[in-house]
């Protein structure tokens, strides 16, 4: 599967919501702060398209966007990703990193701790 780009994912984001919808819904969905013009979201969606993570389809003059993959999938590819690349493909090297720069909080280790019983049984 190719990479999504940061600007990609947020149109990416926007159709995992809703979908499908047109290039103009989508640029009314995309976060304002982005400033993205309709042109801009019209790129985005030809490169999504481009690279398969999005299918489209005709109605009447205009084109409806949906996602070809399901967020899920796609979250657990990059992530996979990431722990290949970062820690040599094991997890525990990443949640240790986490610890130790204090981005795990309690209710963080709790959800842990819950998912590790529930795995072991």
């Amino acid at each position: 599967m190719e990479r999504i780009a940061e600007g990609e994912y947020a149109v990416m984001e926007v159709l995992w919501e809703e979908s499908p919808l047109t290039a103009a819904e989508v640029a009314e969905r995309v976060p304002a702060e982005r400033g993205w013009s309709l042109a801009t979201v019209k790129t985005m969606l030809s490169r999504l398209l481009a690279k398969g993570v999005l299918r489209h389809e005709e109605d009447g003059r205009r084109y409806l966007y949906r996602p070809a993959l399901a967020r899920e999938d796609y979250v657990a590819e990059e992530s996979g990703r990431l722990i290949d690349r970062m820690f040599g493909g094991r997890l525990t090297p990443l949640v240790a990193q986490l610890a130790a720069r204090d981005r795990l909080t309690p209710a963080d280790i709790e959800e842990i701790e819950a998912l590790l019983k529930a795995l072991k049984s």
